[in-house]
């Protein structure tokens, strides 16, 4: 009984469960919905959330109540400045990735510069810098949808690719493998959980604590801006806030994986499985057809009720 509940209360098993019971729910609403293309569908949109949560939860393992509000503007970011620099031209779609992704990594480093060298709390700094960046592209596109997706860019995120699966599903499994490879056999990854777990006594071991915090900081804004262009590749254009959608879930799928917001705990494969129950949970939320104040009344209920069970624990420790 004691191994049962043991087993029961890990974040990784009751995230696993979650995506099971989700599937069979929206099976019984709605036949089809956990087979073939369906499946498929709400993986891509999994994989969207994934990624972008990628960041988010190397920021919250770093401790110091690390929280990066700011993704939802730098992804809004990415998708406008791919989308102009590719202006549907195929051949520009690797320059659009560069483009986004440097200029996010270089926003979320000017977060880290705030939060380490300023000691700016990191919801204040993360949540004006959001602010910023949405003023910002709101002044420079009027607040029309600016550029286009290069039309390999949208069939890649959103056509099979290799073994009938689209190629956004291959992007987002060598996310979690550099994830995995960074946490599990870097120094950097060892640095990143000793800072998080007890910051003073990585500081007395020598690591250099400032540095890594804001290169945690650029890390996210770099997941940021590639999920940006792979947003735009998806909806085929980009506007002020499309990002927008991301911030609070980005940070839920990273606390029912398992990732303390204490920090120093947590993995990525948590992470990614939280991804796919939110999006699961959205999707039998509007097979219900709800009323949209229905929908965010039970989504709301059911988040708290999973942060209630193990939003804050401890148990994973990479």
């Amino acid at each position: 009984m004691s191994r049962t509940r043991a087993v029961l209360s890990n974040p990784l098993v009751l995230a696993a469960l979650s995506v099971l019971a989700l599937l069979g729910i929206g099976e019984i609403l709605s036949p089809g919905f956990a087979q073939g293309n369906q499946v498929t569908r709400l993986l891509t949109v999994s994989a969207l959330l994934g990624i972008v949560a990628a960041g988010q939860c190397l920021v919250v393992i770093g401790g110091r109540e690390g929280i990066d509000l700011s993704v939802g503007a730098m992804i809004s970011l990415g998708a406008v400045l791919a989308g102009n620099v590719m202006s549907g031209a195929n051949g520009a779609i690797v320059p659009a990735f560069l483009v986004a992704s440097g200029a996010t990594f270089l926003i979320g480093i000017v977060n880290g510069l705030g939060v380490t060298l300023l000691r700016i709390p990191p919801l204040v700094m993360t949540l004006g810098m959001m602010g910023v960046v949405q003023g910002g592209l709101t002044v420079i596109t009027r607040g029309i949808p600016s550029g286009n997706a290069a039309p390999a860019l949208s069939s890649f995120v959103n056509q099979p690719f290799l073994l009938g699966l689209p190629g956004i599903l291959y992007v987002w499994a060598l996310v979690a493998l550099v994830m995995w490879f960074l946490l599990r056999r870097t120094e950097l990854g060892f640095a990143i959980y000793a800072i998080g777990s007890n910051e003073r006594a990585a500081i007395l071991a020598g690591l250099p604590v400032r540095l890594v915090r804001i290169l945690l900081y650029g890390l996210s804004g770099f997941f940021a801006g590639i999920t940006g262009v792979l947003v735009i590749g998806y909806t085929g254009n980009s506007f002020v806030s499309v990002g927008d959608q991301y911030v609070l879930p980005s940070v839920i799928a990273v606390v029912i994986g398992g990732v303390s917001l204490a920090g120093g705990t947590g993995n990525y494969f948590g992470a990614m499985l939280g991804a796919i129950a939110l999006t699961l949970l959205t999707s039998v939320l509007t097979t219900l057809e709800l009323e949209f104040w229905g929908r965010q009344l039970i989504f709301g209920s059911v988040l708290l009720l999973l942060m209630l069970l193990y939003g804050r624990s401890r148990q994973l420790r990479v």
